[in-house]
C-alpha cells in the first residue's frame, strides 16, 4: 500500500490550484489546512473543499509537522518567495507555473532548494494535467514516431471567460505572457526531447490590442533549441468568443518516423471532447481517444515526498523549464500593435 500523507495549501489567487489539489486527493493525499488573505477567494473555496481548514497566518501552515508538501497558485510573483519560506521549514513544494518570475527568484530557488534538499516542483497543467500530452510522451517515450528533433505548440486562451484580477494586467507581478502562458509549452518541449540543457534562438512579444493596458502583452512566440531538436511556441489571449472553450490548445511533434498531432481541449468541427491524439506513422493514420489515460504526477510526486525521490519531475528539468521561459522574455523583441495609416 503506498504511504499518504497531509498536505496544505498557501495561495489561491489562481484557479490551477484545484488542479493541484486534485492531482494530490486524487493520490490519496489528505488536503489539511489552506492560508488565502482574501476573503472573497477563501470563502468559495473553503466551500469546495469544506475538511481543509483556514489558518490565519501562513506560520501555522509551515510549522505543522504533520503537513509535508504544500501546495501554492498566488499571484505569480508571489510564488517563488513563499517556496522559499515553506522549503526552508522543511516542506516540499508544489507550485502552479510560472514558478518564478525574475531571474532573482529563480536563482534564490535554485539556492534554497540545493541547501534544504526539499522537493521544488512546478504543475503545468498543460502537460502533467491533461491525459493526451501525457499519452503522447509515453508513446515518444516508447519509440513510436522514433526520434523526436521538433516540436511545435500552440496556447491559445481567452481573457473574458472570467473577471481578472488587478494584478493580471501587470507583467511585474505576473510575468510577461512568455514567461507566464509559454512555460507550459517549453516544458513540454523538455519533457518530450529530453533535452537537459536548451536555449531560445529568438522571441517576440507584444500588446497588439489592448491599448487600455499598455504594460500587458497579448501576444508571443519564440523558438528554443535543446536535446538535438528544435521547438516553436506561439501563445496569445485571442481565442475566438464563439469557440466553446477558453483556447485551442495544441501540440505538433515531428520525429524521425512519424508524426503527432493533439487537440487537447476540442477538435473543430470534428469528435466530441477533448484529448485527442492523432498519430502517423510508417503503417498510416490513427485517432486515439485519450480521455481516458492515466495522469501519473500526483501518485508520483506523492512517492517521491515519502521515497525522496524525483519521479514526478526531475529537479534541474524544474529549473531549466522556468529558465526558458525567462530568456524568451529577455531576449523578445517587441512589436507594435498599431496599425498602419
Amino acid at each position: 500500500m503506498n504511504e499518504t500523507f497531509d498536505f496544505a495549501v498557501i495561495g489561491i489567487d489562481h484557479g490551477h490550484i484545484d488542479g493541484q489539489i486534485d492531482a494530490m486527493t486524487g493520490a490519496g493525499c489528505r488536503f489539511r489546512a489552506f492560508f488565502a488573505a482574501a476573503d472573497e477567494l477563501a470563502h468559495p473555496f473553503a466551500e469546495r473543499y469544506p475538511d481543509a481548514i483556514r489558518v490565519a497566518e501562513e506560520r501555522i501552515i509551515l510549522e505543522d509537522p504533520s503537513i509535508r508538501l504544500v501546495l501554492g497558485a498566488g499571484i505569480p510573483c508571489e510564488r517563488a518567495p513563499m517556496a522559499v519560506r515553506a522549503m526552508r521549514a522543511g516542506k516540499d513544494v508544489m507550485l502552479d507555473k510560472p514558478g518564478c518570475t525574475t531571474r532573482d527568484q529563480l536563482a534564490e530557488l535554485r539556492k534554497v532548494q540545493a541547501e534544504t534538499g526539499r522537493i521544488l516542483s512546478i504543475c503545468y497543467s498543460e502537460h502533467y494535467r491533461q491525459r493526451a500530452t501525457e499519452a503522447a510522451l509515453e508513446l515518444v517515450r516508447k519509440g513510436a514516431i522514433g526520434r523526436v528533433i521538433q516540436t511545435t505548440g500552440l496556447g491559445p486562451h481567452r481573457i473574458g471567460n472570467y473577471p481578472r484580477p488587478d494584478w493580471f494586467w501587470d507583467p511585474a507581478r505576473a510575468g510577461s505572457i512568455l514567461t507566464d502562458i509559454a512555460s507550459h509549452q517549453f516544458e513540454q518541449f523538455l519533457s518530450l526531447t529530453g533535452a537537459t540543457d536548451a536555449t531560445i534562438l529568438h522571441s517576440v512579444e507584444s500588446n497588439f490590442d489592448n491599448p487600455g493596458h499598455p504594460e500587458f502583452l497579448d501576444y508571443g512566440h519564440a523558438v528554443v533549441a535543446g536535446g538535438g531538436a528544435t521547438g516553436f511556441v506561439r501563445v496569445d489571449w485571442f481565442t475566438p468568443k464563439g469557440a466553446p472553450v477558453w483556447g485551442d490548445g495544441r501540440l505538433f511533434i515531428v520525429g524521425t518516423e512519424g508524426t503527432m498531432e493533439l487537440r487537447k481541449y476540442m477538435d473543430i468541427e470534428g469528435r466530441d471532447g477533448g484529448d485527442h491524439l492523432f498519430l502517423t506513422d510508417a503503417k498510416g493514420t490513427r485517432h486515439i481517444d485519450c480521455s481516458a489515460h492515466a495522469l501519473p504526477y500526483g501518485p508520483n510526486l506523492r512517492d517521491d515526498v515519502v521515497n525522496r525521490t524525483a519521479t514526478a519531475m526531475n529537479q534541474e528539468h524544474c529549473f531549466l523549464a522556468m529558465q526558458l521561459a525567462l530568456e524568451a522574455h529577455d531576449k523578445a523583441v517587441h512589436v507594435t500593435g498599431e496599425r498602419p495609416a
